[in-house]
């Protein structure tokens, strides 16, 4: 397998942006949720040097608190972006409540789902309201794609998606040619922020593990193999255009 090269990746990630804001939008802003982690720390510098800073818009999107909100603050400010603070936590438990009062009791996963899928709301109001226009920016990686770990028309959603064919040792790799990124975010253990531990904790296997499969088709491990293998045929309906009848 050919070795990966960043910078040169990097280079090709900030004229393939360039060139699709040329055909999508040359005058609008790409709009990013910042939530403190690694891969929308990245694409947000991504985005400013395609762009420019004054054509980047972070929203950092609190539900409550947020143990982690000036691992956001960081981010905006190292980049110098504009950037704006919306509250989702009410808006998440008004429409839960509204299920409920219309006689569904919220499930586990409802209540799981539904506040990335607000914050993916909150994105395009924002997108919509900027007197230029506005793009929102996927920041799913392929590791996270490939088993599944996102939230359908939630963090999954997106106009363009600059890191979704880069693994996660790939994107922390793009990550560490910014100098003027905080490496401790650039290296920052992925974790959903809700249950207290990190994603791998949570998989039961590594990204690194993950990776080389992804890339090597190597697992030495049988039954994490199974597992892979078992999330990835399970959520490929996330990476799909929604199945359509179609005329013979």
């Amino acid at each position: 397998m050919k070795e990966f090269d960043a910078g040169k990746v990097r280079k090709e990630i900030v004229e393939w942006i360039r060139e699709w804001f040329a055909e999508s939008g040359p005058k609008a802003t790409a709009v990013i949720g910042i939530s403190g982690g690694k891969d929308s720390t990245i694409v947000a510098a991504l985005l400013v040097e395609a762009l420019g800073k004054d054509r980047v818009f972070g929203v950092m999107m609190p539900q409550g608190v947020q143990p982690d909100i000036d691992d956001s603050k960081k981010v905006v400010e190292a980049l110098g972006i504009r950037h704006a603070t919306i509250s989702v936590g009410a808006a998440v438990d008004a429409l839960l409540d509204a299920v409920k009062a219309g006689g569904v009791e919220p499930s586990r996963d409802a209540g799981i789902n539904t506040p990335p899928r607000m914050r993916m709301a909150t994105l395009y109001a924002v997108a919509a309201s900027l007197p230029e226009g506005g793009r929102v920016a996927n920041t799913c990686n392929l590791s996270e794609d490939w088993i599944g770990y996102s939230t359908k028309y939630g963090d999954a959603a997106g106009d363009f998606s600059p890191i979704s064919d880069l693994t996660v040792q790939e994107v922390r790799a793009v990550g560490d040619t910014f100098t003027e990124l905080p490496r401790e975010l650039v290296h920052k253990a992925p974790s959903d922020g809700l249950c207290g531990m990190t994603d791998e904790d949570r998989f039961g296997f590594t990204y690194a593990t993950l990776d080389r499969y992804i890339r090597e088709g190597i697992c030495e491990d049988e039954e994490i193999k199974k597992k892979i293998d078992r999330m990835h045929a399970m959520n490929l309906h996330k990476l799909r255009v929604i199945p359509k009848f179609e005329q013979n």
